[in-house]
């Protein structure tokens, strides 16, 4: 795997909110009986569903040569397990309807997420394939990785919890802030990989071009 070690601005601010958040509770914001939570968690949705859209609009998943189609494809149904896991798989929106139906949405999300990497041998070459040659944001992944792991710890109420919050009363609007910046870190690394194969794709057709004027 190749590391790309760049400290960029982006990262440093990620880095920087995920310091300043715990101290959120200390200013006493007002909840509004949860409605701000109920705010943050709606805006974290569509975010998330931007990000299916916006990888589907931006890469064109099925107009990419074998390999890279089935990769793209799967990077979709990951943004969208992702706002499914958001949203309760719909429950959040729909709290009345049969729990059968947001069971069946779960089973059918994760599936799609998991049976590919065992059934589609394409997909795992491409996967290993891009793991050992484009290289990675180290550290944006290490600060995106860290802001869900406590939004995670603090949800749960882990060992280091009591680090990250510092008032029990904002447990819920921490653990929501803390994934704010996953969400967003997710979505630069995720656009950064889009970018190369395309930057990458233009490049081979300029010089396919050149080679063809000669």
């Amino acid at each position: 795997m190749k590391f790309d070690t760049r400290i960029t601005s982006t990262t440093v601010l990620l880095a920087l909110a995920a310091i300043l958040i715990p101290f959120t509770a200390d200013g006493h914001l007002p909840l509004l009986d949860g409605v701000v939570v109920t705010w943050i968690e709606n805006g974290q949705a569509l975010w998330l569903l931007f990000g299916a859209l916006f990888t589907v609009w931006y890469i064109k998943p099925l107009s990419r040569p074998e390999g890279a189609k089935q990769f793209w494809l799967w990077a979709v149904v990951w943004w969208l397990v992702l706002l499914g896991r958001s949203t309760s798989w719909g429950r959040a929106y729909f709290p009345d309807e049969p729990r059968i139906i947001f069971r069946t949405i779960s089973v059918i999300l994760i599936a799609a997420l998991v049976l590919p990497v065992f059934f589609s041998k394409t997909l795992r070459h491409e996967i290993v394939r891009r793991l050992r040659e484009e290289p990675f944001p180290l550290w944006l992944f290490v600060v995106t990785a860290a802001t869900f792991l406590i939004s995670d710890t603090v949800e749960h109420h882990r060992l280091m919890a009591p680090v990250f919050l510092h008032n029990q009363q904002y447990a819920e609007l921490i653990e929501e802030l803390y994934e704010l910046p996953f969400m967003l870190g997710l979505f630069l690394i995720t656009l950064g990989f889009m970018q190369r194969e395309i930057q990458g794709e233009n490049a081979t057709s300029k010089v396919g071009d050149v080679q063809f004027a000669k």
